[in-house]
């Protein structure tokens, strides 16, 4: 059976775009974000998500209905949230076993919840779990992901004053830092979102050949196609998401945007910030440490 690959980003890192591509490898199961590292059991993990909030519950209620029944119909998504209630007493591994066995044990499981990287506990429970799994770091640039975390929260009615992105941005990737430090050198890559986006032809091979699977030109055009997968599209009513909103409505890749994707100055001013205020000194250093200028 092949071990998983964790991609561990905070939120508005290109999870999903690199997710879906990765995922559609021929030896690969792209999953939607399913956040089974919130809580030692599944009920842990339901219980911790407020009724009207769907974020965090709506990857693993389509993941299941489409391996059950073959499609994310209401009525599916419904089923499957039967089937979480009646198993409150599972581990993450005994879900992430379920899965396997639906997808088959011939093909690595690709797994992207930004909650993963929310807690080092969070990672420490994925490790335990896993300790064969492969670890790929995805960065952005700390003033674009700030930008894009704002833009989001505003779009659904947040108020950008309570929110500080580059503190999250922080956090996460200092516990993505302090994973690595424990795992055999071979089971982690690092590498920036902007960088494999601007060319993916030129390190997706260098992605397959770390893990294992066929680098060829079959394998790399597969994954040219994101679109594909089941979970790129919006779901039912109940459980929507999965994945980042924007990419769920334009998940074809466009190879002229991905190509001018932008890394602006860590020095200067940031966006969000009053009276003309920079990247706190660890943000700056952090960023430097990922090749950031």
């Amino acid at each position: 059976m092949r071990e998983p690959l964790f991609i561990l980003a905070p939120p508005r890192s290109y999870t999903s775009v690199v997710g879906g591509i990765l995922g559609q490898h021929p030896e690969a199961y792209g999953l939607p974000e399913v956040n089974l590292s919130k809580g030692d059991t599944l009920g842990d993990l339901w219980d911790s998500v407020p009724i009207s909030v769907n974020f965090s519950t709506s990857g693993l209620l389509r993941l299941l209905a489409e391996l059950h029944e073959g499609n994310q119909s209401e009525d599916a998504v419904l089923r499957a949230r039967k089937w979480v209630l009646q198993r409150p007493h599972w581990t993450p591994k005994q879900v992430f076993d379920h899965i396997q066995d639906c997808v088959g044990p011939d093909r690595m499981l690709v797994e992207k919840s930004p909650h993963n990287t929310f807690t080092a506990q969070n990672l420490r429970r994925l490790v335990r779990c896993f300790p064969r799994a492969n670890f790929l770091h995805l960065t952005r640039h700390p003033k674009t992901h700030g930008k894009s975390m704002l833009d989001l929260m505003r779009s659904y009615g947040e108020d950008r004053d309570i929110i500080d992105p580059e503190r999250n941005w922080y956090r996460s990737h200092k516990n993505i830092i302090e994973l690595a430090e424990s795992l055999p050198t071979a089971q982690y890559m690092q590498i920036r979102g902007e960088t494999l986006l601007r060319a993916p032809l030129v390190y997706l091979p260098q992605i397959c050949e770390w893990l294992d699977i066929d680098s060829g030109k079959d394998a790399i055009d597969a994954m040219m196609h994101p679109e594909t997968s089941p979970y790129a599209m919006p779901g039912p009513p109940s459980a929507p998401f999965g994945n980042d909103p924007n990419y769920l409505l334009e998940p074809v890749l466009d190879f002229d945007r991905l190509a001018r994707i932008s890394e602006p100055e860590l020095d200067g001013a940031v966006a969000w910030k009053k009276d003309g205020g920079t990247l706190a000194r660890g943000t700056f250093r952090m960023a430097r440490r990922f090749g950031y200028a």
